[in-house]
């Protein structure tokens, strides 16, 4: 019988998943990287070869490392006694987590629960919408700004207010009302050199509010750090004159922290870094740390009270929406564990002090490779451009940043870039390790760069 099964064919592997973000032209289903196991920051594939995950999960969601058992005990337990039910009736664990998150964002005061990060943007761009309708029938303050580069989701309403063309191209027509404005990465200058470039790029958001008329706009959306475009921290005194700009022309200020909320930055949120006080803020992956699926939109009792402000029609002064899995407890319960454990280890604490020492690794890094334009980050959310020429700045080929990835993979480090959002841009090496990261985690990721921009030829790729 035992040697009757050594000699039996491998199994045909029928396709059948539809991979995210993968051009399955270019996939080899039967060789197709499967990972098994994860533990720490540390996972394994199918053939059982172990990496180092410097990118969280791949999408920057995995805080507080892989094979925490206390969440997954909490998640069954959870899971158990009261699976769901609609956010329609009371929930002991939506109370207990809403609590726990207003009591870390001072100024706001309502928690509305959802599933992924693309669902708690709508959710703010809805409520702009209704209360635009509430006060004026629709015909003001109903235009929401966002910021080129940023990234807020992938529904069509998301993708409206996506400063991103690659990732917005093909998949319009897109919803009306939604405009653009400059970036604010000052590496990238859309004015050459200037005195003050975060004061500049903030001007920039005014005459594109002058333009459009202020009576018109509604809510200005922004990612703290501008994530998957770059990794594009705010420069010295954007956003002091963004929230000035906010209040002259009432407008409702929205902050997405899918990527930067629960620590990644080095505070709890990323806006906290910059005292602005914000009218909206999503959350999304790290708030449960991939454990579970849930995302949030908090909000200020400002924005409470607007939607819910007497229009003479009591059938339509509420916010008419539901999530469905906003009401799976399991998803509460995981990202009440995952902020005991964030508070427990000092793992915010622990993001900043360990940002710092890695963005110093990798300034030495820059010493050393020309190809290395910029380094940039918050906490352990950090980018690295290439560049051919560090007089130009012309980008290096794609094909080259894959390269330089390929071969820390290869060499057991999984590091991230820039994918599928600009036509030239799409050159930045993208690091954010769960923040339980320590020295001997750092010396690899820095090492692994090290290499493989040492083995990576320009004139090759």
């Amino acid at each position: 019988m035992e040697a009757a099964a050594l000699s039996d064919p491998e199994p045909v592997i029928t396709p059948t998943v539809w991979h995210h973000l993968t051009h399955h032209g270019q996939v080899d289903e039967k060789n197709l990287m499967t990972i098994v196991r994860g533990l720490g920051m540390r996972i394994w594939d199918q053939h059982g070869k172990e990496y180092l995950d410097a990118t969280s999960g791949g999408v920057w969601s995995v805080n507080v490392g892989y094979g925490r058992e206390e969440i997954a005990d909490a998640v069954r337990d959870q899971l158990v006694q009261m699976c769901y039910f609609a956010q329609t009736l009371g929930s002991e664990p939506a109370r207990a987590l809403s609590a726990r998150l207003i009591e870390k964002m001072p100024g706001m005061s309502r928690v509305y629960f959802a599933n992924s990060g693309s669902e708690a943007n709508e959710k703010a761009f809805k409520m702009v919408r209704q209360i635009a309708h509430k006060r004026y029938g629709g015909e003001k303050k109903y235009k929401i700004l966002y910021r080129e580069r940023d990234y807020h989701g992938s529904s069509i309403g998301c993708l409206s207010a996506t400063g991103q063309e690659q990732r917005r191209d093909q998949y319009g027509p897109y919803v009306p009302g939604f405009v653009s404005v400059p970036h604010c990465l000052e590496y990238r200058s859309q004015w050459g050199e200037v005195v003050n470039y975060g004061e500049r790029a903030a001007a920039a958001i005014e005459e594109v509010i002058l333009r459009e008329g202020p009576e018109t706009i509604g809510a200005l959306c922004l990612e703290a750090v501008t994530a998957g475009g770059g990794v594009i921290p705010p420069p010295e005194g954007y956003w002091p004159a963004v929230q000035a700009l906010c209040r002259k022309y009432d407008i409702l200020l929205h902050i997405d922290e899918v990527v930067c909320g629960l620590g990644r930055t080095g505070a709890w949120f990323g806006y906290q870094h910059y005292g602005i006080e914000p009218d909206f803020v999503s959350l999304a992956k790290g708030l449960a740390s991939g454990y579970a699926a849930i995302s949030a939109l908090v909000t200020s009792e400002r924005v409470f009270d607007a939607i819910h402000e007497d229009s003479g029609n009591p059938q339509m002064d509420y916010f008419r929406d539901i999530s469905t899995f906003g009401g799976c407890a399991g998803g509460l319960v995981a990202a009440l564990k995952n902020i005991e454990i964030i508070e427990r280890e000092g793992l915010v604490e622990n993001t900043a002090k360990r940002g710092e020492q890695l963005l110093e690794r990798l300034e030495e890094l820059k010493s050393r490779h020309v190809v290395i334009g910029d380094v940039r980050g918050k906490g352990l959310f950090i980018g690295v451009e290439l560049v051919a020429d560090r007089v130009s700045k012309q980008p290096v080929r794609e094909s080259y940043v894959a390269a330089v990835a390929a071969h820390c993979l290869k060499n057991g480090v999984m590091i991230g870039r820039t994918n599928r959002s600009f036509v030239e841009f799409n050159n930045t090496l993208c690091l954010s390790p769960s923040l339980i990261i320590g020295d001997e985690e750092i010396d690899r990721i820095v090492t692994a760069i090290d290499n493989a921009l040492a083995a990576t030829d320009l004139s090759l790729v």
